[in-house]
């Protein structure tokens, strides 16, 4: 760990700036979510026609990947989406640095990722149902399945994390061989890389958690054809 990058302690568990970035940025949305929805209106201003806006977005593009299950995973994938966007374009400020340009934070994000994929799958059909297409179609399968999900947890958290890092790496890089002749071009391509990394992460978790949904669903099928049949 980075000594330079750790602001207090607390007993043997040090707190790095990373952290309080994460806390600030988690305080910020919590008090503009509870600021936004305390006089929401049927006939809605500029600010809340905005927020709609957002969350009519992401409500459908979550129902275009995995259709009926918009309202499900919206509170999930919508807070997941918009914490990324936000974490990443905290390195924009002016000697602030993006806690997804620290590998801790994004592999906090990619544990809760690899955890709602199997919450999401039990609940649709029970932890043995679940469970059991690991095995599927024979029992040999079972360590690959498990060598899958590890693999691909371990490359969501890496891959935020070297786009992000790299990303403001080279706007540092930049500024430094150009001076500040160029600040506006660099600060859209940052602006417009954060967004999209948090978009490709949050379209990559809802994947995962679709996978996890429709091979119970698949399965459900082939028992209820066979039965029929």
């Amino acid at each position: 760990m980075d000594t330079e990058s750790i602001i207090f302690t607390i007993g043997p568990l040090a707190i790095t700036r990373p952290v309080v970035t994460t806390w600030a940025v988690m305080l910020g949305l919590t008090l503009l979510c509870a600021i936004a929805t305390r006089r929401l209106k049927l006939d809605p201003g500029p600010f809340q026609t905005m927020l709609e806006g957002i969350v009519g977005t992401i409500h459908d593009a979550i129902d275009d990947t995995l259709p009926d299950y918009g309202v499900r995973l919206l509170p999930f994938i919508g807070t997941l989406w918009i914490f990324i966007a936000i974490a990443n374009l905290v390195g924009v400020l002016p000697g602030a640095s993006s806690p997804t340009g620290d590998l801790s934070t994004t592999a906090a994000l990619a544990i809760l990722v690899f955890l709602s994929v199997h919450w999401f799958g039990i609940r649709g059909e029970g932890v043995r149902a679940y469970l059991s297409h690991y095995v599927q179609p024979s029992p040999i399968m079972l360590p690959f399945h498990i060598i899958s999900e590890i693999s691909r947890t371990v490359a969501l958290a890496v891959r935020l994390f070297g786009n992000v890092m790299s990303l403001e790496t080279a706007a540092i890089l930049v500024l430094l061989v150009a001076g500040f002749l160029v600040p506006v071009p660099v600060l859209a391509l940052h602006i417009v890389e954060a967004l999209v990394q948090a978009y490709i992460f949050g379209m990559l978790a809802l994947v995962y958690i679709s996978g996890g949904i429709q091979s119970q669903q698949s399965r459900s099928s082939r028992i209820k054809a066979g039965a029929s049949s």
